[in-house]
């Protein structure tokens, strides 16, 4: 896992990317869930700031707290004894948890430290995990270790979400 040090999207570049990826999921006749935990439900309103979203957009699960991630999305209590909240077997299993909670075809799944505290040696602060799932079929994940502080590293991660499953949704056309 590299660390991004890259300037933070814009707000108009957040929209743009969220205008975009609105209609690569309307091409689709997909809907899209995001399960939330760093970014405290940004990445919904991002997207949802996009005039037609309820044609693409159907949910978020906003679980900060791993008894919202257990309670909301099924995160086995194992996964985060064993991994934590920060971690790939997380954010798997909030990705299927908001597949299988949803009418969503498709769904983003992050949780991270956004700082200024909460980071350890073995994650510090600005390290992201991701999930995209699209059907049941496919299901990537990656982790990122963003630079800045709190805002810019939600910022990132928002952006990084959306990017990558556009990209995901234009190879798949």
């Amino acid at each position: 896992m590299a660390t991004k040090s890259v300037r933070p999207p814009t707000d108009k570049q957040l929209a743009k990317i969220a205008l975009a990826l609105g209609d690569a999921l309307r091409e689709h006749g997909w809907m899209l869930a995001t399960a939330e935990s760093c970014t405290g439900g940004w990445l919904a309103k991002l997207v949802t700031d996009q005039s037609g979203s309820s044609e693409w957009f159907d949910r978020t699960f906003v679980t900060y707290s791993n008894a919202a991630k257990h309670e909301m999305l099924g995160v086995d209590q194992r996964i985060l004894d064993e991994h934590g909240a920060v971690s790939e077997e997380t954010v798997r299993a909030m990705a299927q948890g908001a597949l299988d909670r949803s009418v969503a075809q498709v769904t983003i799944a992050i949780s991270g430290i956004a700082g200024p505290d909460g980071g350890t040696p073995e994650k510090p602060v600005g390290t992201v995990w991701f999930a995209w799932m699209v059907h049941t079929e496919s299901l990537t994940t990656r982790c990122d270790r963003f630079t800045g502080e709190r805002d810019s590293v939600r910022r990132q991660a928002a952006y990084t979400a959306m990017d990558q499953l556009l990209k995901m949704l234009l190879q798949s056309e």
